[in-house]
């Protein structure tokens, strides 16, 4: 069976409903279908699960990367594939409970069951080697957000700064404001309507006045802001009318509890939530990310899936359009992210997802074994519906309504009555597909799953696959410090001096230098003291422009540098870079605070230009971007998009060329494919004819030469009447000859004309597989570097920012803020 073809994905065989029983045809489904989105509907041993483990793992196949969220915890069953088939390898993820219930020992079981995976394989003609091919396709993680059994994953970088795109689209802006603070207000318990809740007003207001100065919000900081919010009045209200500070002390401290909370740490840990990163890895391979929630309270999966969400809906709209797919959101389990009627933070996201994502190649699929709990006016952007076996009539009537929208909104027919009848029929892993995209639903049967379907890992198995070699990446990432408010820091020890650290007192500075402090976030305990040290603090905005790298951009930056005598001359050389903009700071230090003394000179007139002229230089030196160019296909990086992400957009480039090849090698076949359809369909006429009329003159000359033989047989003398009616039987054996004859050339030209119609058909398919799309190490980058435009480099803020410490009785120091943004 000839089912790898280009952009196709091998998901069964056509499959009668009335006999029960599969037939030859294999169905492939076109990848580009996909970027109108589908959902998967059935009961409990339908074979859902099986149907999107298939679907996975072709768009895998085909280069196409994949994050898959796991409500069940059966996902993690794509990453057990064994190309040896050998009882070994299955052994471990055997259950133990059902080889008992089957009379085996494990050992037996796993012998059982690699037997049963050769026979399913052989029987859906796939060869082991494909498991090695799909094995082989992606690099495959694993992760548990909020629990260290898989790879941890952080998710406080979706408090970030979201792109650019999204802060400059007031109504996207406002979506992701509006999710961010109901999923964490969620976490909390708080259930906060966005009007009228001022918990929510308040949260929401703190995102919008951070992301729209360019600056991330974690939640130390935020808990800290929650207590002293950087702005007086929201709305036509002072903040203590509307929010009174002790009230929002119970806010900040219900968040900080839950900061505190043993294994809220788990959740600052491993890889950062990056859909790109999550899509591809560093050299441009694609990836299966697989997100297993099963093992969070309701709460915490609705907080994770709704950042994630947004996550997904800022990545999206960063990327330029594509008509081909690009990459797959799945979710095994939709259930309650997206009702009918209620409104929980994730249904935003995921609307908006299902309208806007097909323009930039991003496929949707979720999956239920609940209709009724399902949004149907948004699944009408859903444009393909696999439906298995359903449970009671109230989810067949529900899924009927939401075909009959889907297929209204792309204009295409729908027989609700046929539909009715056929979802009757349907047994275990048999399926309908319902594709706009073709002229009718199509029944079939799914294919044996390359993957161990174990069933739900319990926690031991997920433990072990994410430590497994070969089996995807472990998340490395360390925690941030700035993850809790009483991180662990490294002590360091207080410089030596004279005399104690803080003892000078406050230096005073010339008019053309500003100060600021940075505020105290970690208190001072009861043998503890704080001492402001000194820093550079800057934000500078520069001008990178160069026409063949299309880059005309301004960007913003913000620096900080200790300041020390030993860097007095050159302050920049140890700077590093904290965003886009400087955090918020106070204009007056701590009360009972002291000061490290300043290096000498660098109270001195003049200062200010003079290391403001020095920032210049130093940005204008390491401070270059670099664009990455791809010459086949032609293609530019964009700012701030990483190698890996640009490598997988231009592997999405060269499968969209594919596509278009492919398009245009199926319109140059077609005309000489209906022709030759057309000539067959004709001839095939003429060979029934033929049959007809031989037919017809067998029976004519058997019926003459009959009436010969009888009046010979009774004695009849042989008149003129016989002979003439021997005559004729002679003539019609002779015509029944000829027309015998006729048939045989009719079907020798109906056969030539097959040939001709197979070879054509052979033809398209070998020029079909010239044009793969080719593996991404085949492609030729090249990096072009930028610098920005040393005349329109402008330093707008230049501050002395003292740095508040805490130093013990010992003289060991250890900051008394939050860490500056790496």
């Amino acid at each position: 069976m000839d089912y790898e073809k280009l952009g196709a994905f091998y998901l069964g065989r056509r499959h009668d409903v009335e006999s029960d029983q599969s037939q030859p045809e294999p169905i492939l489904y076109d990848a580009k279908d996909l970027t109108t989105h589908a959902v998967c509907v059935g009961m409990t041993g339908s074979g859902k699960t099986g149907l999107g483990v298939v679907l996975l793992e072709e768009a895998l196949i085909d280069g196409i990367p994949v994050i898959a969220i796991d409500p069940k915890g059966d996902l993690g069953n794509l990453m057990l594939t064994f190309p040896k088939l050998r009882p070994e390898d299955f052994e471990p993820w055997i259950d133990a409970g059902e080889a008992a219930r089957a009379g085996r020992s494990p050992g037996e079981h796993a012998r059982f069951t690699a037997e049963l995976w050769k026979k399913g394989l052989a029987e859906w003609d796939q060869k082991p080697a494909r498991i090695a091919k799909f094995a082989k396709s992606a690099e495959r993680t694993l992760y548990t957000p909020g629990s260290r059994i898989g790879n941890p994953i952080s998710v406080l970088k979706s408090f970030a700064a979201p792109a650019p795109a999204v802060a400059a689209d007031d109504d996207a802006l406002r979506e992701r404001i509006l999710s961010a603070a109901s999923g964490l207000l969620g976490l909390l318990g708080i259930d906060a309507d966005p009007l009228r809740s001022r918990e929510h007003i308040l949260v929401s207001t703190l995102l919008e006045h951070a992301w729209r100065n360019g600056r991330g919000l974690d939640i130390p900081t935020l808990i800290h802001q929650i207590q002293n919010p950087p702005m007086e009045r929201i709305g036509v209200m002072d903040i203590d009318s509307f929010f009174p500070s002790g009230d929002r002390f119970e806010l900040a401290m219900t968040l900080n509890n839950l900061v505190a909370s043993p294994g809220f740490e788990a959740w600052t840990e491993g890889d950062p939530l990056d859909i790109g990163k999550l899509l591809h890895t560093a050299d441009g391979r694609p990836r299966l990310s697989i997100l297993s929630i099963a093992h969070l309270s309701e709460a915490e999966r609705m907080f994770f899936v709704t950042q994630l969400l947004n996550e997904v809906v800022a990545w999206m709209r960063a990327q330029p359009g594509s008509r081909s797919l690009r990459a797959i959101l799945y979710m095994d389990e939709v259930f309650g992210y997206f009702p009918p009627t209620a409104n929980p933070p994730s249904k935003t996201p995921m609307l908006t997802l299902l309208k806007q994502a097909r323009a930039y190649g991003l496929g949707v699929v979720l999956a239920t074994q609940n209709p009724v709990d399902l949004d149907y006016k948004g699944l009408s952007n859903a444009g393909t519906w696999f439906l298995g076996r359903l449970q009671t009539e109230r989810d067949k009537a529900r899924v009927l309504e939401g075909l009959e929208g889907a297929s209204s909104a792309a204009s295409a027919r729908f027989d609700r009555a046929q539909m009715e009848r056929t979802l009757a029929g349907l047994g275990s892993r048999v399926f309908v597909m319902n594709n706009v995209h073709e002229d009718e639903p199509v029944v079939f049967q799914t294919r044996w799953a390359l993957s161990y379907l174990a069933g739900p890992l319990a926690r031991d198995q997920i433990r072990a696959l994410a430590q497994g070699a070969g089996r995807g990446a472990a998340a490395t990432s360390a925690a941030p410090a700035a993850a809790a408010p009483t991180p662990k820091r490294k002590r360091v020890a207080a410089p030596p001096a004279s005399e104690p650290e803080g003892a000078a007192k406050r230096p005073a500075l010339p008019p053309d230098l500003d100060e600021a402090f940075l505020p105290i976030t970690i208190r001072a305990t009861a043998n503890e003291r704080i001492v402001y040290r000194p820093f550079l603090a800057a934000k500078a905005m520069l001008h990178y422009a160069k026409a063949t790298a299309k880059v005309d951009e301004w960007q913003s930056a913000a620096l900080v540098a200790p300041l020390d005598a030993e860097n007095l001359a050159s302050p920049w050389v140890e700077a590093r870079e904290i965003g886009a903009a400087l955090p918020d700071l106070d204009h007056e230090p701590e009360e009972a605070a002291s000061f490290a003394e300043l290096p000498r000179g660098a109270a001195r007139a003049k200062n200010s230009a003079r290391w403001s002229k020095m920032l210049a230089s130093h940005l204008y030196r390491q401070r270059p971007i670099t664009i990455l160019k791809s010459r086949k296909p032609r293609a530019l990086s964009q700012l701030g998009e990483s190698e890996g992400e640009f490598r997988g957009r231009v592997q999405g480039l060269l499968r969209e060329e594919r596509d278009l090849a492919v398009e245009k090698l199926r319109r140059r076949f077609a005309p000489k494919l209906t022709r030759l359809q057309e000539r067959i369909r004709k001839a095939e006429m003429h060979v029934d004819v033929q049959k007809e009329q031989y037919s017809a003159s067998k029976q004519q000359t058997a019926i003459s030469l009959g009436a010969t033989i009888v009046g010979a047989l009774f004695g009849r003398k042989l008149g003129v009447g016989s002979v003439g009616r021997a005559t004729t039987a002679a003539r019609g054996a002779s015509r029944a000859a000829r027309e015998r004859s006729d048939v045989a050339r009719a079907e020798e030209k109906t056969e030539i004309l097959r040939d001709q119609l197979q070879q054509l058909e052979a033809d398209f398919e070998s020029d079909s597989r010239s044009l793969s799309s080719g593996s991404i190490d085949d492609v030729a980058i090249e990096e072009i570097r930028v610098a920005a435009r040393k005349s329109d480099i402008d330093v707008e803020e230049l501050v002395l920012l003292w740095t508040p410490w805490r130093i013990d009785g010992d003289g060991i120091a250890e900051p008394a803020h939050e860490p500056f943004p790496a």
